[in-house]
């Protein structure tokens, strides 16, 4: 079962792996961490003290301390000489990097899951995905309904991981949805504009589940991914850069610059 987080901007899906541990404040410590990235109170190339994380955490010092090596083993979190903690910097390498791991380890899951899932399942998880369209085609899109079509958009991906049985595979994966949700692009996550058609997408390859045609579902999904990562890959660098606590004072500029991938 997945847990929802409630935040200002959507309500996020948390697998209950994340859940707090009554008896280490190291994964509470975590827990907070993790919670303070998808509200967006830990921002993108942010430098932070270990007190700093103390206050916003609530927790004691020695928690912070013992939560760190996790943080940096990730990729989510290192240490910068005589300036401190920096939250991880978005750039077109950590873009690319994310978004190639998740194909990969979602390219396995949706295998696995089309033979795997249960008929009533996937009719309730189309239920779902058609309950959103429902109600955006009736009334405008207010953020209610932003924030269930993005929990239903994140918790579908994370179901069909979590699936595999596989402890080391899931929390390889939610450490990399952390790095991809600390991209705070307008198109990393689900908008009014974006909402009908990211639905519409995810339907797609919940038909091919429903038909158990592994190929159809894999080359959908395929698709879908790509079609968020492209959005991110496209977007100007200054959306890039107003996600990042700016570390330094922001640069002007004269024009806006694409993001564009290197040749070879």
């Amino acid at each position: 079962m997945i847990q929802k987080v409630k935040t200002s901007a959507v309500v996020v899906p948390i697998p209950n792996a994340l859940a707090p541990d009554g008896t280490s404040q190291r994964a509470r410590a975590y827990q907070g961490f993790t919670q303070q990235i998808l509200s967006g109170g830990i921002r993108s190339g942010q430098f932070i003290s270990q007190r700093e994380l103390m206050t916003l955490l609530d927790m004691p010092l020695g928690a912070v301390r013992e939560m760190i090596p996790r943080l940096e083993a990730g990729g989510l979190i290192k240490t910068v000489p005589q300036r401190g903690l920096q939250i991880a910097h978005v750039d077109l390498k950590l873009i690319r990097n994310a978004f190639q791991v998740r194909s990969m380890i979602e390219h396995e899951a949706i295998r696995h899951f089309v033979h795997t899932a249960s008929t009533a399942e996937l009719d309730q998880i189309a239920a779902a995905h058609d309950d959103v369209l429902r109600r955006a085609s009736a009334a405008s899109v207010d953020s209610q309904l932003l924030d269930d079509a993005q929990a239903i958009d994140w918790g579908l991906h994370d179901r069909m991981v979590d699936a595999l049985g596989n402890e080391i595979v899931s929390e390889i994966y939610r450490v990399n949805s952390l790095r991809i949700r600390l991209i705070k692009l307008e198109n990393s996550v689900i908008t009014p504009a974006r909402l009908i058609p990211a639905m519409q997408e995810h339907l797609r390859f919940i038909a091919a589940l429903c038909e158990r045609d592994a190929a159809q579902a894999t080359e959908l999904l395929e698709a879908h991914i790509r079609s968020a990562r492209d959005r991110v890959m496209n977007a100007p660098l200054e959306l890039v850069n107003a996600g990042i606590a700016a570390a330094s004072p922001p640069k002007s500029r004269s024009r806006t610059t694409p993001i564009r991938r290197k040749t070879t």
